[in-house]
């Protein structure tokens, strides 16, 4: 039976690490601009960009979704059409619901995103992988496609643009002209790439990219967009036979309300950020060589390109042994100095981001891990 005070607790949620230094690689991305926060109440009733609709999403003038979704997204995404989705996973499983039929070959790297497979499985075709170089890089060789894409003749090739754990960047350009060459249609997954640092379709040779707006466009969640080359769009945009103003993939319609409207109030902020991404680059690459001179050691590329990385921390492990707490002693630890996004429990290798710290935050991460080795040595 309901008791009353748990009923009442949901109305007091509150996020206790607000106000922390982030470095969780799922929220670094998706911090909101304060335009964004002030439409989040704005648009908070439901399907609130609804009021003036007509019937389709992508048509609204007020608020301008039209002119966002058919003139700003594209130009941004370097593609010639666009649609909204829940995310990039759903826009990965749109493309493959549409252009590949059950029992078909899609590759893939060997670092692509779970999401991935699990929408080849709900779509029933057959991944071939590009395997990554291993330990301790993780390389996925963009001529390495050749191979897989001769010996298996897939009906998509699909690239993680960086990869969600390591942060590498294959060359998304030459396993575009590859895919060109061999007449097989190409999918950009850029998650962690649409909203954070420069990148447009167009220039990877591509037929389709996929961008997360709560992931890297500084927008509430689930939202997402997909970019599109204009043959593509009769067939990815198909429309319902039964309610003629409805896209079959999108359900008729996708993100509406506070996510829509977060994502579109965000849109100038990330359009000016994503021109200073050398900047991100260079704070990355400097806490990469801090947290080394700590004697953790960093995977995947160097010299790192990307906010997303993965330490080993052989030496946290070690200390988790022999502490009451276990593995939850240095999220606990973190916690206490004013550092979130260590999972509990996590002491091998660490996930982070440095996306929305500043160098002078970056340099107080590095330095908590430094006092709180000195402690348990």
């Amino acid at each position: 039976m309901l008791q009353q005070t748990d009923i009442e607790r949901l109305t007091t949620l509150e996020r206790p690490h607000r106000g922390m230094i982030n470095i969780m690689p799922l929220q670094t991305g998706s911090i909101l601009t304060e335009a964004a926060r002030r439409v989040l109440v704005e648009f908070g009733d439901g399907y609130s960009v609804c009021d003036y609709c007509q019937g389709r999403l992508i048509d609204i003038a007020n608020p301008p979704v039209r002119s966002f979704v058919s003139d700003m997204l594209p130009e941004f995404l370097g593609s010639e059409g666009a649609a909204l989705t829940y995310g990039a996973r759903d826009g990965v499983f749109m493309v493959l619901h549409s252009v590949t039929k059950p029992g078909d070959v899609v590759v893939v790297d060997g670092n692509r995103h779970y999401s991935t497979a699990v929408a080849a499985e709900r779509a029933g075709v057959e991944l071939a992988t590009v395997p990554n170089s291993g330990h301790p890089e993780y390389r996925v060789s963009a001529e390495a496609f050749s191979e897989v894409i001769r010996d298996r003749k897939p009906s998509l090739v699909i690239l993680t643009y960086p990869d969600g754990r390591y942060g590498n960047l294959t060359d998304a350009a030459r396993v575009g002209e590859i895919a060109v060459e061999a007449g097989v249609p190409y999918l950009v997954n850029g998650a962690y790439a649409v909203g954070r640092m420069p990148v447009r379709m167009s220039d990877l040779h591509a037929d389709f990219i996929t961008g997360s707006g709560h992931k890297s466009m500084a927008s509430a969640g689930p939202s997402g967009v997909l970019g599109m080359k204009a043959k593509w769009q009769d067939v990815i945009l198909r429309r319902s036979q039964l309610h003629k103003a409805k896209e079959v993939e999108c359900l008729g319609c996708t993100i509406r309300g506070v996510t829509l409207a977060t994502l579109m109030a965000s849109f100038p902020t990330v359009v000016e950020r994503v021109q200073h991404w050398d900047e991100q680059v260079s704070k990355a690459q400097w806490f990469s060589s801090a947290m080394e001179s700590v004697g953790f050691t960093q995977l995947g590329e160097k010299p790192h390109r990307h906010d997303l990385m993965v330490f080993e921390t052989t030496v946290l492990y070690e200390i988790s042994q022999r502490v009451r707490e276990r593995g939850y002693y240095l999220y606990k630890e973190m916690e206490t100095r004013g550092i979130w996004g260590i999972k509990p429990g996590q002491t091998k290798a660490l996930e982070l981001s440095t996306f929305a710290a500043t160098h002078e935050q970056l340099g107080q991460v590095v330095q908590a891990f430094k006092d709180i080795l000195d402690k348990y040595r």
